[in-house]
C-alpha cells in the first residue's frame, strides 16, 4: 500500500503517485504536520518539526506550552489550547465553553476509499486505486471522537481529506466550526490563486502574493456561488502553466464554504477549507455523528497546468458517475434565448423540425412550460404541465420531437417555490423562513425547505409523475436565487443553525432519488448560470451550464478560469445568436462553434430565424464537434493563452493520452495592423515523434520543434472575407 506508518518514529507517510504527504504523533498524542510536496524516499523527516530547538514538546518544557502550541504546524488545530492561528475545529460542550483538544488514539490503513454518508465524494473504481488511513482522536473531557480520513491516490498526485464526528459522551455537544483540511507550509513564499466573479463573468482567475495575515474566499448564500469558487491555490511566486510548484485545494461540497491562507508572525502558511463556520451550527447528541464533505488536494511539480490536468483526470475518472461519464453528449437545442416564455408546441416543433435537418439530437424546452408560468412571477413548485401552451399534453409535444429522430429534455427549478402558486397558497410553511420576518423575494421566488422531507417526497412525486408521462432523456435542473432569513419552521430552536447543511443535504438527496431511479437521464446542473459549479454536482450530474453569458469572448475568460480545475467535458458550452443577448457583441458563427466545442457542445437560438449562413453552417460544425469530441472529452488540456494577461489573443490544445493527436484551437481576439504572423509554441507532443497537421499531410515537423520552436499562425480572415476581430482556426496534429 502506500501508505505506512513508522511505528519507531511514530509518524505516517502518504505516497500518492509523485508526491508525498508525511506527519507525527508528537508528546501525548498531537499530529504534526511534516511534509507535504515532491516524492521523496524518506520513512521520517521528523528534524523539519524542530522539536530539538526551543520551545520543546510539553513534556520537556510544561511551563512555555502555549508557545509550542502557537508555533507547531497541527494537522488539524484546535480553538482554544494556545494555537491563534485558524482553527478547524469548535464546539459548546455541556459547560457552554468552547475549547476543544483532539489528542490521537488509534489509527488504521486499508486498501480502497469509503464513502461518506449522504455526501458527495470521489471514489475508487477498484481498491487498488487508493489508499486511506483513519486517525481516530478524542476530547476525553467532552466524548467528542473525530475521525480523520485521508486518501492517497496512487496513479495520481491526489490526497483527500474529511473528518467524521461522534459523540460519545452522555451530554449534547454542539459543533460550531468544522473545517475538512489543514496544511501547515514552513513558509510565504507563495501566490494565491482563486476563482471569482458575478453572475454571467464567474470564475475569473486572480493571483495575488500572499501577505502577512489573512486571504480568504468563501460564500454564505446557501450555495458555492458565482462570486466565488471553492478552488483555491497556493503556487510558487515562479510558477506557470508549466512549471513551479502548485498545491490545489477543492471543497466536494454545494453549500456554503470557507477556504483561507493565513500567513503567521513567522512567516509560515497555514491553508485551511471547509464548511463555513459562520452561522453554522450542529446540534450532537450522545451517540450521533457528523460527517463533513472532503477536501481535494493536488500537487504539482511542474506549474499549474499539471495541477488543472491532475483535477480533470480525478474528476473524470473518481467523481463524475453514470452512463454519460465516458460518453459523448447528444448535441441539443435549447429554446430559452430563442423565446424565452413566449412559445407553444407548434413553435417548439418548428424549431425540432429545422433543427433535426441539421443534425441536432436533442430539443430541451427550458422555462415556462408548468402552472400558469408566463413570466418568471408564478408557478414554480406547481409542476404540472400548462397545457395552454403545450397544447396536446407533455407526451404529444415528446412523442412529436422522437419522430423526428430527436431526443426529448425539459428544465425544473425544484428547490424554488412561487408566492403566486398553488404550491405556496397550501403550503407556506415550506419555504425557508424566520418566524414572525417577512420573506424577501427574489426574483420573485422563495426558496423551499429542503431540511424537510416531506418537502422533498412532494417536489419528487411531481417531477416523477412529468418524467414517467413521457420519453425524456435530459435535465436542466436550475436554482436562481440564494438563501436569506436563513431558518426552517420544522426545527427546534437550538437546531436552526442546522438549516445551512441540512438544506445542501437534502438536495443531494433529491438528486441521488432522480440518478437512482432515472439512470438514462442526462442531468445538467445550472444555477443562475455558474453559481454551483463545483465538484459536489459532478458527482450527480456529468456536466453544468458554464455560465448565462454565452459570448463567445466572455467564455474564453470564463471557461479558462473553469478549467483551472474542472474537465471540459463537464462546460456546458453552446452556440448561441448574435447580437450576444448578454453583452451585445458580434461574434462570427464560426468562433462560437470553435468556443462551444470546447465543453459539451449544443446551440441557445431560433434556428428557423437565423441569418441563412449561420443556419447552413451547423452541420459542419456538429460534424467537426463529432471528429474531435473523443479527444476534447477524453485528452489532457494545455492553456496556451491567457487573456487575463493577454487581451489580443487565446489558444489552447487537446492532446491525446498516447500523444497520437492533438488539436490546436486559437481565436484572435484583437486584430493588428502591419504584423507578420504570431508564432506560439504547442504543448503537450511527444518531443520524439513526427507530427503533421491534417491538411498538410506531406509536411512533418518534430514534436520537439512544434514545443520549442513552435508554428506561425498567419492572419485570420473571418466568414466574410475580412481579418479582423473574433476569428478563430483549428488545426489537427496526427504522428506520423
Amino acid at each position: 500500500m502506500n501508505i505506512n506508518y513508522n511505528e519507531k518514529e511514530r509518524s505516517f507517510r502518504l505516497d500518492a503517485k509523485d508526491t508525498s504527504y508525511m506527519f507525527k504523533i508528537v508528546d501525548d498524542g498531537y499530529l504534526c504536520h511534516v511534509y507535504y510536496g515532491k516524492k521523496v524516499p524518506d520513512e521520517d523527516l521528523g528534524y523539519l518539526l524542530r522539536l530539538d530547538e526551543s520551545p520543546k514538546t510539553p513534556r520537556e518544557n510544561m511551563r512555555d506550552k502555549a508557545t509550542f502550541m502557537d508555533t507547531l504546524p497541527f494537522e488539524y488545530s484546535c480553538f482554544g489550547l494556545g494555537d491563534y492561528r485558524e482553527s478547524c475545529i469548535k464546539i459548546v460542550d455541556q459547560n457552554g465553553c468552547t475549547t476543544v483538544d483532539l489528542r490521537y488514539v488509534s489509527h488504521r490503513i486499508y486498501k480502497g476509499k469509503p464513502a461518506l454518508a449522504g455526501l458527495p465524494a470521489t471514489f475508487v473504481n477498484n481498491d487498488d486505486e487508493a489508499s486511506t488511513l483513519e486517525i481516530t482522536c478524542i476530547d476525553k473531557p467532552t466524548g467528542l471522537q473525530a475521525t480523520l480520513f485521508y486518501t492517497a491516490f496512487t496513479n495520481l498526485d491526489v490526497i483527500t481529506r474529511s473528518i467524521t464526528l461522534k459523540n460519545t459522551g452522555e451530554k449534547p455537544i454542539e459543533i460550531t466550526r468544522v473545517l475538512s483540511a489543514c496544511v501547515d507550509f514552513d513558509d510565504d513564499c507563495y501566490d494565491m490563486i482563486t476563482l471569482n466573479g458575478s453572475w454571467a463573468r464567474e470564475r475569473h482567475m486572480e493571483r495575488a502574493p500572499l501577505h502577512h495575515g489573512k486571504q480568504s474566499i468563501d460564500s454564505i448564500k446557501g450555495e458555492s456561488s458565482h462570486q466565488n469558487n471553492p478552488f483555491a491555490a497556493l503556487v510558487s511566486h515562479n510558477a506557470d502553466e508549466d512549471m513551479g510548484e502548485a498545491f490545489g485545494f477543492n471543497f466536494v461540497y454545494s453549500g456554503n464554504f470557507f477556504a483561507q491562507a493565513e500567513v503567521t508572525q513567522h512567516k509560515k502558511t497555514r491553508f485551511v477549507m471547509g464548511i463555513n463556520p459562520l452561522d453554522f451550527g450542529w446540534k450532537l447528541e450522545s451517540g450521533e455523528e457528523f460527517v463533513a464533505p472532503e477536501v481535494v488536494m493536488v500537487h504539482s511539480d511542474s506549474g499549474i497546468g499539471k495541477m488543472s490536468r491532475t483535477f480533470h483526470d480525478l474528476y473524470r475518472q473518481n467523481l463524475i458517475r453514470g452512463e454519460y461519464k465516458d460518453k459523448r453528449r447528444p448535441v441539443l437545442i435549447n429554446n430559452w434565448e430563442a423565446t424565452y416564455f413566449n412559445f407553444d408546441t407548434d413553435k417548439l416543433i418548428s424549431i425540432a423540425k429545422e433543427a433535426s435537418k441539421l443534425g441536432i439530437e436533442m430539443l430541451v424546452m427550458d422555462d415556462g412550460w408548468f402552472g400558469h408560468r408566463e413570466s418568471d412571477n408564478s408557478s414554480l413548485g406547481d409542476w404540472f404541465v400548462n397545457e395552454k401552451k403545450i397544447k396536446g399534453g407533455l407526451k404529444y409535444l415528446v412523442d412529436e420531437v422522437n419522430k423526428l429522430g430527436m431526443k426529448f429534455g425539459i428544465w425544473f427549478e425544484p428547490e424554488m417555490v412561487s408566492p403566486d402558486s398553488e404550491l405556496y397558497k397550501a403550503h407556506p410553511d415550506w419555504a425557508i423562513q424566520v418566524k414572525n420576518r417577512e420573506l424577501t423575494m427574489s426574483r420573485e421566488q422563495y426558496i423551499l425547505d429542503f431540511s424537510r422531507k416531506e418537502v422533498r417526497d412532494y417536489v419528487y412525486s411531481m417531477m416523477k409523475n412529468i418524467l414517467d408521462s413521457a420519453n425524456i432523456e435530459y435535465i436542466k435542473w436550475d436554482m436562481n436565487r440564494q438563501v436569506t432569513e436563513p431558518g426552517s419552521l420544522a426545527l427546534p430552536p437550538e437546531r436552526q443553525r442546522e438549516i445551512w447543511h441540512r438544506y445542501v443535504l437534502g438536495v443531494y438527496d433529491l438528486m441521488n432519488r432522480l440518478t437512482t431511479d432515472y439512470p438514462h437521464i442526462l442531468l445538467e446542473n445550472c444555477s443562475g448560470g455558474g453559481a454551483r459549479f463545483d465538484p459536489g454536482m459532478l458527482y450527480y450530474s456529468p456536466q453544468i451550464w458554464t455560465s448565462d453569458d454565452t459570448d463567445a469572448i466572455e467564455r474564453l475568460k470564463i471557461q479558462h478560469g473553469t478549467s483551472l480545475c474542472y474537465p471540459c467535458s463537464a462546460m456546458g458550452a453552446h452556440v448561441s445568436d448574435c447580437p450576444n443577448h448578454t453583452v451585445g457583441r458580434n461574434t462570427p458563427f464560426k468562433t462560437r462553434g470553435h468556443v462551444a466545442m470546447v465543453g459539451t457542445f449544443g446551440y441557445e437560438l431560433d434556428v428557423t430565424k437565423i441569418p441563412e449562413e449561420d443556419r447552413n453552417s451547423i452541420p459542419g460544425q456538429i460534424e467537426e464537434f463529432n471528429k474531435y469530441n473523443a479527444l476534447v472529452r477524453t485528452g489532457d488540456h494545455y492553456r496556451i493563452g491567457n487573456t487575463f494577461e493577454n487581451i489580443e489573443w487565446d489558444a489552447w490544445m487537446f492532446v491525446a493520452k498516447d500523444k497520437s493527436e492533438a488539436l490546436f484551437e486559437f481565436v484572435q481576439i484583437l486584430a493588428r495592423p502591419n504584423y507578420r504572423s504570431r508564432r506560439i509554441k504547442l504543448k503537450g507532443l511527444d518531443p520524439d515523434a513526427y507530427y503533421y497537421e491534417e491538411s498538410e499531410p506531406d509536411r512533418k515537423i518534430s514534436g520537439a520543434a512544434l514545443m520549442n520552436a513552435g508554428i506561425n499562425i498567419a492572419k485570420i480572415w473571418n466568414g466574410d472575407g475580412i481579418y479582423g476581430d473574433f476569428s478563430s482556426k483549428i488545426l489537427h496534429f496526427i504522428k506520423a
